[in-house]
């Protein structure tokens, strides 16, 4: 049973917008009447709907009736209908919502709740639901006599980035995953990446092919790595994999499947990109298997470096892509057609050749077809980003148009910030899914750019031969800036484009449970500033704490224009000029709002908990926005220090290096007053997943080794990686980031009163060998907040920023 169904009829209703020559559009049209044939039985899906009520508001589960669309509501669109039950007929239920799949009830059902009941749902790790607002059963408010219906202006609403499978979702069990689905649906989304358990099919595809299960043992990548083990950028790194591990994440898997199938979406799963083990060059010596260069690693170890690819061009790689894909097609049912490949994710082609690009193009969308003949690609169009210099039109058209037109559909994975589609012609008249990618790492970071997302898409989809068929959120890491997700969630269900400032006051009201002026204000403050990000740089936490620079003292400006930058190609929108990246090896905070702003907009915060009621959305914006000034300032500080020691001011430099030693403790402290900023919730739902002590050590070592060094190192050269999936986190503050920074300021200390050079080899040998211990390490970290997060942010503000 497939989950395309009535969302899929919905690209007709956009191919009516197209000019009659569009090429991909018969094409298209076949498709979908296949798919129409394919819906899950209307009393599933409602059934399904009905359940996720009841698990978000289950006192109002008799209050709302949903029925899938059958009368023809919403016609060849994808929609939601709200309408009033008369009370007459005896019925308890007071909402009707109508729909065209369980998402569209399921969004249904959370537009009213925002917009008729003032309530507000968002990650649990970012202060979870406010649902106080809403009225008691028999109690819920009207809408207008007619009724209210919503349209999607695009078919589909995308979900996940390849790699947020190991930055968010790594160790989540199935409890987490109901929720997490729960999410999805309410927020409209219905084409869902779905890589859980994907090394339990390999296994046995790779059997087939005469590989053991003990020569994989170096293939797949530990668990907190296995998204970059798939893309083939390393192997082996934090493994080998247990046969458990493997058992219970295909259990974990097809419960997943069946739970999004039950809501009508449409799972995207994973194809073969080429990667294959070592093993490979000996079982098929005649076969062109190349082994690919460095990524990453401090020198090249042969344990984790350069994996080996199977030359699409070679017979046996769609022999083994359309194996993988038959092999998922017996374990998961007939669930999709969409399958995620990208063969070229930071790996170039061995030449720029178009006529070759096409080909190896051609060869992977074979390997698809082959196991499915209705198989769609869905490609991340990253590379045409980070690669720029390489994708040039040529390449860019060979590669999108070595499919059939409709077989392809390109994720425009940051049109938020760098839109390939304006460049690209409408990516040469492929599909295409605008997509905000926004985070890097998991880093927690307040950070946005509120008026692209609110207009972006809308621009995007009224543009003259458009192809875009849907709208995207690609985010390597979840769970934080839940105002960001909450707008571009809606945009799934927006034909016009979002005044910000007036949606930002009913956010604010819905979030906190009530209207409060001071509230409003400062959410005005932080779209202007915070949510402004106008500067084209696209943005990871370098915050000189959780990123402390491994080098000698040296003394930088957060001016743009005193770094090393490089400009790529421009970006021609109302929103920014250029996309600059730092190509020096130093970090530079990222500063792009005025500093003072925002700790105005934080007095204004502060003062605003006296008269708001407790609730966890409050505290959890209050330490976040709390961390982000202290966090900010310390930047500077770092800075004052090494001015201190560039000028042999040994007072001065005392002084700076006290505070920022200070600053740490006082954020770590801050951090612990809420249950969604600690370290030992992330370790203990790693060894919660264990079944032995092996396994307990190998988890937690994955756990802690992603957040801090990531990858390899020597005795004297860190990680490429260190750092990049930094957490702001009560526990990793105290006892990783703060000794750090500790230990580097003695070095410096001691350079000055000896008057000798700063030994930055011995201060990187301590340094490496502390953390490399901290990564083994077994010490527990609570799990529950201690402490007053108001009576502690009053106290550091007025310590640190009056």
């Amino acid at each position: 049973m497939r989950a395309f169904h009535r969302l899929l009829l919905d690209l007709l209703l956009l191919l009516l917008l197209l000019p009659a020559s569009s090429p991909w559009k018969s094409s298209m049209e076949d498709l979908l009447r296949k798919m129409e044939s394919q819906r899950a039985p209307p009393s599933v899906q409602e059934a399904a709907a009905a359940r996720v009520l009841e698990r978000l508001l289950p006192t109002h589960i008799s209050s709302f009736r949903f029925e899938i669309d059958s009368k023809g509501i919403c016609g060849e669109s994808s929609c939601f209908r709200i309408s009033n039950i008369d009370k007459s007929s005896g019925d308890a239920a007071e909402i009707l919502i109508q729909a065209s799949t369980a998402v569209e009830l399921s969004s249904g059902l959370h537009w009213y709740l925002k917009y008729w009941c003032g309530a507000h749902i968002s990650w649990d790790k970012t202060g979870g639901v406010q649902l106080a607002s809403v009225p008691s059963p028999g109690s819920l408010p009207h809408v207008e006599d007619q009724g209210v219906k919503v349209d999607r202006p695009v078919p589909w609403s995308y979900y996940q980035n390849v790699v947020t499978s190991s930055y968010s979702f790594v160790w989540w069990d199935w409890k987490r995953w109901e929720k997490e689905i729960d999410w999805m649906v309410l927020q409209g989304v219905n084409l869902p990446l779905a890589f859980t358990g994907q090394e339990a099919i390999w296994q046995k595809v790779f059997k087939g092919f005469n590989v053991s299960s003990e020569n994989l043992g170096d293939f797949f990548g530990g668990p907190a790595f296995l998204a970059w083990a798939r893309m083939g950028n390393l192997h082996g790194w934090g493994g080998p994999l247990s046969q458990n591990w493997l058992d219970e994440q295909l259990k974990l898997q097809k419960r997943i499947l069946s739970r999004m199938i039950e809501l009508g979406m449409a799972p995207v799963l994973p194809a073969f990109s080429g990667n294959v083990p070592a093993v490979f060059t000996k079982i098929f010596p005649s076969a062109k298997i190349t082994r690919l260069g460095d990524w990453n690693t401090v020198d090249g170890d042969p344990r984790w470096c350069c994996t080996y690819l199977l030359d699409p061009s070679d017979s046996l790689f769609v022999e083994m892509g359309a194996a993988f894909v038959r092999q998922q097609i017996k374990e998961y049912g007939d669930v999709t057609n969409i399958y995620n490949c990208d063969t070229f994710n930071e790996n170039s082609p061995p030449t720029n050749d178009p006529t070759y690009i096409s080909s190896l193009g051609a060869a992977v969308y074979e390997a698809m077809s082959k196991g499915d003949k209705d198989a769609i690609w869905l490609m991340q169009g990253w590379l045409f980003s980070s690669n720029a210099a390489f994708w040039e039109p040529p390449q860019m058209r060979a590669l999108l148009h070595s499919v059939p037109i409709g077989k392809m559909i390109v994720l425009d994975l940051f049109a938020d910030v760098k839109p390939i589609w304006k460049r690209s012609s409408q990516f040469y008249g492929v599909p295409y899914v605008w997509c905000m990618l926004h985070n890097f790492g998991g880093n927690i970071e307040m950070y946005g750019i509120l008026d692209a997302i609110s207009s972006g898409p809308i621009d995007a989809h009224m543009s003259r031969n458009s192809t875009m068929v849907g709208v995207g959120m690609c985010m390597e890491g979840i769970e934080q800036n839940p105002v960001v997700y909450e707008l571009m969630s809606e945009m799934a269900f927006r034909r016009q484009k979002v005044q910000v400032e007036e949606w930002l006051k009913s956010y604010s009201n819905r979030r906190y449970g009530q209207a409060n002026l001071d509230i409003q204000k400062v959410w005005k403050i932080l779209y202007h500033t915070i949510y402004n990000c106008t500067d084209g740089i696209a943005d990871h936490n370098k915050d000189y704490i959780v990123e402390f620079p491994d080098t000698s003292p040296f003394v930088n400006s957060f001016k743009p224009s005193k770094r090393q930058i490089r400009d790529l190609p421009i970006v021609e929108n109302k929103f920014r000029i250029s996309l600059r990246e730092t190509s020096s090896d130093l970090p530079h905070p990222h500063i792009w709002y005025s500093t003072e702003e925002v700790i105005n907009a934080l007095q204004l915060f502060l003062s605003a908990g006296n008269d708001l009621p407790e609730t966890s959305t409050y505290r959890y914006d209050l330490v976040d926005l709390t961390r982000q000034a202290l966090s900010k300032l310390a930047n500077q500080v770092y800075l004052d220090a090494m001015s201190a020691y560039q000028g042999n001011d040994a007072s001065s430099l005392h002084i700076h290096c006290q505070k920022f030693i200070n600053l740490i403790e006082d954020i770590d402290t801050l951090l612990a007053s809420d249950d969604n900023f600690l370290l030992g919730t992330w370790l203990e739902s790693a060894k919660r997943l264990a079944v032995n002590q092996n396994e307990r050590r190998q988890y937690e070592w994955n756990a802690r080794t992603q957040v801090t060094m990531w990858y390899d190192n020597t005795r004297t050269n860190q990680s490429k990686l260190h750092d990049y999936a930094n957490k702001f986190w009560s526990g990793l503050l105290k006892d990783y980031y703060l000794p750090r920074a500790s230990l580097y300021f003695s070095y410096l200390t001691h350079s000055l009163q000896e008057k000798k050079d700063f030994q930055l080899e011995e201060w990187r040998k301590n340094w490496i060998s502390y953390s490399n211990n901290w990564q083994i390490d077994k010490d527990l970290y609570p799990v529950e907040a201690v402490g007053d997060a108001l009576a502690i942010s009053k106290s550091l503000f007025i310590k640190y920023l009056c």
